[in-house]
């Protein structure tokens, strides 16, 4: 062969045989620019006059132990008292002993967004505490976690190192970005290059931890989203490696929550079978490794892991896992979904929206707030399902009646904390709000506003140095019509693109306008004072689900019909918090009928379906999947 040729040869194939790194299309904005307004800011300030901002005082017992300060843990240390009875649970002692690490880290995570974003004082005041005694517990070689010396990075089993730091950081992380205090962001900075040092990348294991049942290592896997943070403040790459080396030890090693292992996404046969939560947190660390690694393989892994994450979603964005995949594809009546698990697949597609810019992501995430969420909350009481149905019968603590004869179930009823499974949903159910809003505006780039995501908000930033503010003022997804109020510095030109939902039948604007990738794409000079109205037209539609079954939606919202409940009254916390069950008055079930006349009017659809019981048609009415708690939702 011709020297010159071989020559050519060896820089051409490397060329087409490795595949390119993905281009990421959209850019976050940091914590803090887009703040909720309307309905939205309204259900917001009620949680945090109810169980989001109280739940240090409901469980005070696993908010306030300083597990990270003085009582970090030890060797001769023993598993807590949560409050919690453990029948049927697969969790050794050891779990029990990080636990309060994860509950209250997620709870001041979610606790300090709200906050902030209310523009809360007092409770401002009590973030500005809560993270000075934080950064108080840093060691000097930058250590912040719950291990004394004689444990840390030591470990061969069940152990919440890694999740601890997770849970924590990622709040420190958003103080810094809304307060820009310098010395938060170095305190984290340094703990994390103290993990780096102690788990050095491609010359140790962090996630091995022998055979047995490693719930908090798995959990463990989230520090990605540390990473991935830090490389959006540095634009270091070296975050990006380390959590690239990460996910690939956690594919290498003996995993009890194993899904998300390469070798198992890429065999056709694997079903997802793991606790639900931790398959959907972990859709974040492959998304990091696809868009850090230049490699195929994991590329077609995501594809896939994505495809499944989609058969084991119910048709109002339910993540299902009560608490274990177990193999299953989602049923309406039969799989029930964790409100953890809503809040780690809703955050798992916004790092793909970002990624990808695929409008259909944003679907997937409003469907699973506007609906899942929504309707997992108690629209009466402050306080939320642990597990939920979609076709929800009745709400006495078991799912619609069934029995499980290894375990006391009382997950499917509504508390402020339920504090009798785990503290861990309450705490993730005030993260999911601010979470939502802060994905709702990104951009594409410096002349390209993308609103991501529909609510009513008001996004802050700039754009090539100058200031912007906008406006979303609406009473979506409960109304379709939006005025964008825009206040810039100068007349500019600008770009904003507004994603059109999938379900839009028509555009109602007078503004000129393109749709690329369906985005509505709007390019003019602005004025200072400006705004944009446009509306979308819709139409009531049925659908059938993969079980065949028919459901009915309208614009952004899945319709259901409501079942007449007796309210029961269970444990009280205080003298303002209690727990829900519901029992139905009215067990009558409803079938599809073939010629329904479907109409909208006034936030309710009425149709015509047939009474199973009487066997006759009967006109009923449907109402928001999200203002219901018991309620057939197929047909």
């Amino acid at each position: 062969m011709n020297k010159a040729l071989s020559i050519i040869l060896l820089i051409i194939i490397p060329v087409n045989m490795i595949a390119q790194q993905q281009p990421e299309v959209f850019q976050t904005l940091s914590f803090g620019s887009i703040k909720p307004t309307g309905w939205l800011k309204e259900q917001m300030q009620k949680d945090i006059n109810g169980f989001v901002g109280n739940l240090d005082l409901l469980v005070p017992e696993l908010i306030n132990d300083p597990i990270y300060g003085e009582s970090r843990l030890q060797k001769n240390s023993k598993a807590k008292d949560l409050g919690n009875l453990k029948a049927g649970d697969v969790a050794g002692d050891e779990q029990y002993k990080w636990w309060n690490s994860e509950t209250q880290s997620n709870w001041w995570d979610g606790y300090m967004r709200n906050v902030f974003l209310l523009d809360d004082k007092n409770g401002i005041e009590k973030v500005n505490h809560y993270v000075a005694s934080i950064l108080a517990t840093q060691d000097e070689d930058g250590y912040i976690g719950i291990y004394d010396v004689e444990l840390r990075y030591k470990f061969n089993s069940e152990n919440g190192e890694l999740w601890s730091k997770a849970s924590l950081y990622r709040g420190l992380l958003a103080y810094y970005e809304f307060t820009h205090d310098e010395k938060v962001f170095k305190a984290v900075t340094r703990a994390v290059e103290n993990v780096m040092q102690n788990y050095p990348i491609h010359a140790s294991s962090p996630f091995s931890s022998g055979t047995s049942f490693n719930g908090g290592v798995s959990h463990g896997l989230t520090f990605t989203d540390v990473l991935e943070r830090m490389y959006f403040h540095t634009q270091d790459e070296k975050y990006r490696q380390y959590a690239l080396f990460l996910y690939q030890d956690f594919s290498n090693t003996y995993q009890s929550e194993a899904d998300v292992q390469l070798k198992n996404i890429l065999n056709p046969t694997y079903k997802l079978k793991s606790h639900g939560v931790h398959t959907f947190e972990h859709i974040r660390a492959l998304i990091i490794a696809a868009y850090t690694d230049s490699n195929m393989e994991i590329d077609n892994a995501l594809k896939t892991y994505l495809d499944r994450i989609k058969q084991a979603t119910t048709l109002s964005g339910g993540a299902i896992g009560d608490e274990w995949i177990a193999e299953r594809h989602s049923d309406a009546t039969h799989t029930g979904y964790e409100y953890c698990s809503l809040q780690e697949l809703l955050d798992s597609y916004c790092l793909l929206f970002q990624k990808t810019g695929n409008a259909e992501t944003g679907d997937l995430i409003e469907n699973t707030f506007y609906n899942a969420a929504q309707g997992s909350r108690n629209p009466q009481h402050s306080c939320i399902a642990y597990l939920k149905t979609d076709n929800s019968y009745e709400m006495l603590g078991s799912k619609n009646g069934e029995i499980e004869p290894d375990r006391k179930q009382t997950r499917y009823k509504y508390s402020p904390a339920h504090q009798d499974v785990a503290v861990c949903c309450n705490p993730n159910a005030g993260r999911i709000s601010p979470y939502f809003i802060q994905n709702s505006w990104m951009k594409e780039n410096e002349k390209t506003l993308v609103a991501t995501l529909l609510m009513p908000n008001i996004v802050e930033t700039t754009l090539n140095g100058t200031k912007i503010s906008i406006e979303n003022i609406t009473h979506y997804p409960y109304e379709n019509s939006f005025t964008f109020k825009i206040q810039l510095e100068k007349n500019m030109p600008l770009t904003l693109k507004i994603r059109k939902p999938i379900w839009v039948q028509n555009i109602l604007t007078s503004e000129k306008y393109t749709i690329e990738n369906d985005f509505i794409v709007i390019n003019r000079t602005f004025m200072t004072s400006d705004e944009i109205q446009l509306s979308f037209s819709t139409d009531v539609v049925v659908k059938v689900d993969p079980n065949g079954a028919h459901y009915f939606s309208y614009g952004a919202l899945l319709y259901a019909k409501p079942i007449l409940a007796e309210e029961i009254a269970g444990k009280v916390y205080g003298n303002e918090f209690t727990d829900f069950t519901y029992k139905p008055q009215d067990i009558s079930k409803y079938a599809f009928a073939k010629k329904h006349k479907s109409v909208y009017k006034n936030g309710i659809i009425k149709t015509q379906l047939i009474n199973l019981k009487r066997n006759k048609k009967e006109t009923v009415e449907l109402i928001p999947f999200g203002k219901t708690i018991l309620r057939q939702t197929t047909f």
